[in-house]
């Protein structure tokens, strides 16, 4: 099953501007769909192409870009191997996981030079900064980033191609819903939630509608990544800070206690560490700023984090990898919001993945309360119009904002508006937006 994808426009906008002129190498985690779309792509807007599988390629394949002195040479023999008939600005080469062949990517420069052919590159986990140490990084490259299937792309997948535009217009003139309606969308986000957007496991459930299945295939990602993890670092320190992350939101600590988790371990390393999830793209990094401003890259606190499952598909399996496999019974209750445990985590990576796949850098706030133990903490905060916009997450319809309050009062002069995201319908508290969960896209 081809699953419709957002990106697919952007590489529409790369062949008509900078094709012939930059390779474009698309990044994101494994299993998300990057091979799929390019491939699709490939035969949709070319006369020809050929996808060279870099986990597959033969070591004859690999050696061939190892002297690209003679371009003829090259290029015969990879018609050759693949049967294919390449026509000049008519057809494109994927390096399909090309960091597993550093020596394909270095001769990006002298095909793009060439200028015959169009190239995309696609790179995931295995860090491709690991690879890259002996080679000549092309500057012949255009890099777009990818993620899982956002909440619109889950939704045309099931057929609903009206929705979410619908939601837009709703959101656009602050107009709730009703309660009946708002209840029906928070139902079906809830089903995005625990799917997920990766699309195996996207398709498993509509071909399926079996939640079992559906976790039989997250588990296997997860294995995947995990497997993956240990190539990177066989220490194992990574698959702990990963396995983590949903005990560590739960706590409802002000950072990921990192010390819990790698006891002992130096503070130059495990931000080493963290660096490789994230470049990874499995895990989604959220930086406390000291000084919450439009230039938050400027202030965060690269000690003091949060980390969050680049899929909350994913994140939802994770919660339960104690168990051989989650239950039907257990993703119907949380379907319906009858677990009796705390989700406001859960909630939490949610808004994490719609806020990144929207392109945002995430940043977070806490302010001492020097009366208790208990500090206040902004969950999100985003620049708008050299303005900023703090967010608290809510996993229930309670409005209470006493961390928005507390946030105003000391930076009122820097917010252009606040927002609780929570479950309840569309509705104003002061000056304060609340907005149901699956409105978060639209900030």
């Amino acid at each position: 099953m081809v699953l419709k994808r957002k990106i697919y426009e952007s590489f529409l906008d790369w062949k008509a501007n900078w094709a012939g002129k930059r390779a474009l190498l698309v990044q994101g985690a494994r299993r998300i769909g990057k091979s799929t779309v390019v491939e699709e792509f490939a035969k949709n807007e070319y006369e020809s192409y050929i996808l060279i599988d870099f986990s597959r390629a033969s070591k004859e394949t690999k050696e061939l870009f190892e002297d690209v002195s003679d371009l003829n040479f090259l290029f015969l023999q990879l018609q050759l191997q693949y049967k294919v008939d390449l026509r000049e600005r008519k057809s494109v080469i994927i390096f399909d996981e090309v960091q597993l062949c550093p020596a394909a990517r270095q001769a990006i420069k002298a095909l793009v030079a060439d200028h015959r052919y169009d190239y995309i590159e696609t790179g995931s986990l295995i860090s491709i900064k690991k690879n890259v140490k002996d080679i000549l990084i092309p500057s012949e490259e255009r890099k777009i980033s990818m993620y899982p299937m956002d909440y619109e792309e889950f939704l045309w997948a099931i057929g609903d191609t009206a929705t979410f535009s619908l939601l837009k217009k709703c959101f656009d003139m602050n107009q709730g819903l009703g309660d009946a309606i708002n209840r029906k969308q928070l139902r079906q986000f809830r089903l995005y939630m625990l799917v997920g957007g990766m699309p195996q496991a996207v398709s498993t459930y509509i071909e399926t509608n079996n939640f079992r299945k559906v976790d039989e295939i997250k588990r296997d990602i997860l294995n995947l990544y995990e497997s993956d993890f240990a190539k990177i670092d066989p220490t194992g320190r990574l698959a702990l800070l990963f396995d983590a992350i949903p005990a560590q939101l739960n706590k409802n600590a002000a950072r990921y206690q990192t010390n819990s988790v790698l006891n002992g371990e130096k503070q130059d390393k495990i931000l080493e560490l963290i660096a490789e999830l994230k470049d990874s793209k499995t895990v989604l990094v959220a930086y406390n700023t000291n000084d919450p401003d439009t230039g938050m890259s400027n202030t965060r606190d690269l000690s003091r984090f949060k980390l969050f499952l680049g899929d909350t598909g994913l994140f939802v399996t994770l919660m339960f990898k104690d168990k051989e496999f989650t239950e039907n019974e257990i993703y119907e209750k949380l379907l319906n919001d009858k677990l009796s445990v705390k989700l406001g985590y859960l909630y939490e990576n949610i808004v994490a993945q719609c806020l990144i796949s929207n392109g945002n850098e995430l940043f977070y706030h806490t302010i001492m309360n020097k009366n208790s133990k208990h500090n206040y903490e902004v969950d999100f905060i985003l620049a708008r119009k050299n303005k900023i916009i703090p967010i608290e997450v809510k996993s229930s319809g309670y409005k209470t904002h006493k961390s928005l309050d507390v946030f105003t009062e000391k930076y009122s002069g820097r917010i252009w508006k606040r927002y609780l995201v929570y479950t309840k319908d569309m509705s104003k508290d002061q000056d304060i937006f609340c907005i149901p969960v699956y409105m978060v896209p639209f900030l």
